[in-house]
């Protein structure tokens, strides 16, 4: 496996909310259609607001980041690449490079906590909403 990346522009908000909403699909079984439906519409307006790249296997497409202010905004993968160190090789780059020492991760995805907390993070406080006010308990962590 040999990553590379490139920022990701305007011209690749379609494919990114694509893999964002397989990654979803896939690992956020606790999320309502109708929130589901709403954040899709919701994402692209955040891709302008972080440090977002596109990751790439070879010429392959895996998954996308988002930094802002040291915290992890995003890091969605496909799930055809799920459990390849993919997510793994991406964070500990991210973290190496001093771009991310926060990560926020709703409770409910399990999988996700324990990615975090297996790549050095540690809870530290709790939300019983998420940022957009919605019921979904968010667990803070950092490194």
């Amino acid at each position: 496996m040999t990553l590379s990346k490139r920022k990701l522009q305007e011209k690749d908000y379609p494919e990114a909310l694509d893999i964002w909403e397989q990654s979803v699909t896939a690992t956020h079984d606790f999320l309502k259609e109708k929130d589901r439906l709403e954040l899709k519409i919701e994402i692209p307006n955040y891709f302008k607001m972080v440090e977002a790249y596109l990751w790439f296997d070879g010429q392959e497409v895996v998954g996308f980041s988002g930094t802002n202010d040291q915290n992890l905004e995003m890091l969605f993968i496909k799930p055809e690449f799920f459990n390849n160190g993919y997510g793994t090789e991406i964070i500990r780059y991210l973290i190496q490079e001093n771009k991310i020492q926060y990560v926020d991760v709703n409770k409910d995805n399990r999988t996700a906590l324990n990615f975090y907390i297996k790549n050095g993070f540690k809870i530290y406080s709790e939300s019983q909403k998420d940022d957009q006010g919605r019921d979904y308990p968010i667990l803070h962590l950092k490194l």
